[in-house]
């Protein structure tokens, strides 16, 4: 299953090989929850690449928003869990997007799905996990990005549980 995986990142990925993007590194909390009820709090540690090459442009041309790109990544965290991923993302300029003008903040949801070994971590119920993401990041004079973020993975009831985890980023942006 995790070969069929690799597999289908690299043939996505391809002709992305050129395209530029950017390499996002991040690091938080797994398992975060703002009720004081985390039964297996670990560290996080993201890496993804994300393409600045649109799979599909919906709507108009002079708002981004609607252009889907694509990104790939990996996490792991302190308890040795691993979770490769690949999936969408849509990113706005929230000057852009509220007044008009263009700002330094930027808002990038995203959505991907992959394969999810959880080592001596938190049992998830299932080898196939979801990821939603809301991300909100400054841009930096020199381009780079620092950023927060915070999402959640699922099995979406794939397996016979499902309890999920939140996890709380800090990231940092290096477009090229």
């Amino acid at each position: 299953m995790f070969r069929i995986f690799i597999t289908l990142i690299l043939i996505l990925f391809s002709n992305s090989g050129i395209a530029k993007g950017t390499n996002v590194f991040g690091l938080g909390i797994y398992d975060v929850k703002f009720d004081g009820s985390e039964k297996n709090q670990a560290t996080d540690i993201r890496y993804e690449f994300r393409s600045n090459k649109s799979l599909i442009d919906i709507g108009p041309e002079e708002d981004n928003f609607f252009f889907l790109k694509p990104f790939f990544g990996l996490e792991y965290t302190g308890d040795s869990a691993s979770y490769f991923l690949t999936g969408i993302y849509v990113e706005d300029n929230l000057g852009d997007l509220f007044e008009g003008n263009k700002s330094n903040y930027f808002f990038t949801p995203s959505f991907g799905v992959g394969f999810y070994d959880d080592g001596s971590g938190k049992k998830l119920g299932n080898d196939i996990q979801f990821r939603t993401s809301l991300e909100i990041s400054y841009e930096l004079k020199n381009q780079n990005r620092i950023g927060i973020s915070f999402s959640h993975i699922s099995n979406a009831n794939l397996g016979d549980k499902n309890p999920g985890v939140e996890i709380l980023s800090l990231s940092y942006h290096i477009p090229y």
